[in-house]
C-alpha cells in the first residue's frame, strides 16, 4: 500500500480538489495516458487496485507510469462516538486528484492494449477519466517521434561531456590563473 515514509505532522486539513490542475496535464513518460475530468480524492487501495488491473491485462508486457500519490491522511472517528475530544484516527492515505491531471501513463504496447488497460484502471478509480494519447507532430509516426526523442537526448548528453570546466584560482600575487582543467 502507497503511502509517505515520514510526516511533519499525524494529521492534516482536508485540502481541496476544486479547479482544475496547474501541473502534469499532458503526457511526460508514456504513450498514453488516464486523465481525470473531475476532481476527487483516490485513495491509495485504489490506486493499487488500478495498477494491478493494468499490469495484468498487459501481461506485464509495458511500462506503466503512477503520476499521482497519497500525501493526504483521512481522519475518521469511530462509529457511536460522542462529538468532541479531538480529531479522529488517521484511516487512509489519499492523493488529491483535480480536474485536467494525467494520473496513469503507459509505454511499451499498441493503442488498443493501452485503451483497455486504461479503461480497466478507470474503473477501479473513484473520479470520471478519459484516455488521452501523446501529440504526434504531423507527418511523424510514434515510432518516428520517440526515435528522434532519444537522438536528441544522446546529443544533449554528447554536448555536456565534452565541455570542458576550467578552474580558475588567486595566487600570491593576486592574478587569476588556470588552476585545473577537468572534462565533465
Amino acid at each position: 500500500m502507497l503511502m509517505p515514509k515520514r510526516t511533519k505532522y499525524r494529521k492534516s486539513h482536508r485540502i481541496s480538489y476544486d479547479g482544475h490542475a496547474k501541473g502534469n496535464t499532458e503526457l511526460h513518460f508514456g504513450d498514453y495516458g488516464l486523465q481525470a475530468t473531475e476532481g476527487g480524492w483516490i485513495s491509495a487501495r485504489q490506486i493499487e487496485a488500478a495498477r494491478i488491473a493494468m499490469t495484468r491485462f498487459m501481461k506485464r508486457g509495458g511500462k506503466v507510469y503512477i503520476n499521482i500519490f497519497p500525501h493526504m491522511p483521512r481522519t475518521k472517528k469511530p462509529l457511536e462516538t460522542r462529538q468532541g475530544k479531538g480529531k479522529g484516527n488517521v484511516e487512509e492515505w489519499v492523493a488529491v486528484v483535480k480536474n485536467g491531471k494525467i494520473m496513469f501513463e503507459v509505454s511499451g504496447v499498441s493503442e488498443e492494449i493501452a485503451r483497455e488497460a486504461l479503461r480497466l484502471a478507470s474503473h477501479k478509480l473513484s473520479v470520471k477519466s478519459k484516455f488521452v494519447k501523446k501529440d504526434v507532430k504531423d507527418g511523424d509516426s510514434l515510432e518516428n517521434w520517440r526515435f528522434k526523442k532519444i537522438i536528441r537526448w544522446r546529443i544533449k548528453q554528447k554536448n555536456n561531456r565534452n565541455k570542458r570546466r576550467i578552474i580558475y584560482k588567486k595566487n600570491a600575487t593576486s592574478k587569476w590563473y588556470i588552476r585545473k582543467t577537468s572534462w565533465t
